[in-house]
């Protein structure tokens, strides 16, 4: 007989979200979306260590590590992967960072009114398709929820994940900061609809305020 998942489907789905380690473009007040793909620095690998003893001492501790292909994301990951010990790594390219298309290596003050006004950035995508994405990527992470997860992201998809979880918007997070997000709201959700039929999803919050996500 197979073992049972020793995780009850009522537990809570709660995420520890960690932004990841500093880039060079990071460091220079660049944009950098998920259409970018820039390493850490070393100021970001230092980050990425300190972030990892963080995690590390937290109780509960972390079960399982997700995070986007994005290599600055990527490396963040498996730096505190390698001071958990060995783990299920989940790499789903959803979790990106908002595609910024002409916006990207721009100094962040030059396109803030723009953001600020909900335009989106040529070749990038809006507001409303970044927030459609994240929230798809959280609906097929919800099973994985049940259990002690540690999301390593960019801080557009934090401002998001932020937002579905009911919180009121905050400063954007630094490099390597931490931030506890639960989605309990989801487990209805992931409950099989009693109206016979195909039904259309349908989104789980309002519409993010114009120009709230990047």
């Amino acid at each position: 007989m197979a073992a049972s998942d020793p995780t009850p489907p009522s537990s809570p789905l709660r995420l520890l979200f960690a932004r990841h380690g500093a880039t060079a473009p990071n460091l220079a007040g660049l944009r950098c979306g998920g259409d970018l793909d820039p390493p850490l620095v070393e100021e970001g690998r230092r980050q990425a260590i300190e972030l990892a003893r963080h995690v590390a001492a937290r109780r509960p501790r972390i079960e399982l590590i997700l995070c986007s292909d994005l290599l600055r994301v990527r490396e963040t990951a498996a730096i505190v992967r390698a001071a958990l010990g060995p783990m299920v790594l989940h790499v789903l390219p959803g979790w990106r960072e908002r595609y910024l298309g002409g916006w990207n290596r721009r100094p962040i003050a030059e396109t803030q009114d723009e953001l600020a006004a909900g335009v989106t950035p040529p070749g990038g995508e809006s507001v409303a398709e970044f927030r459609a994405r994240i929230e798809r990527t959280l609906l097929d992470a919800a099973p994985l929820l049940r259990r002690q997860a540690l999301l390593v992201g960019s801080k557009g998809v934090g401002r998001v994940l932020r937002e579905l979880a009911g919180l009121p918007p905050q400063p954007p997070l630094r490099n390597a900061e931490l931030m506890a997000l639960s989605f309990d709201h989801l487990r209805q959700a992931e409950e099989p609809a009693p109206v016979p039929g195909p039904t259309q999803p349908q989104s789980l919050l309002q519409p993010l305020p114009t120009g709230a996500n990047a």
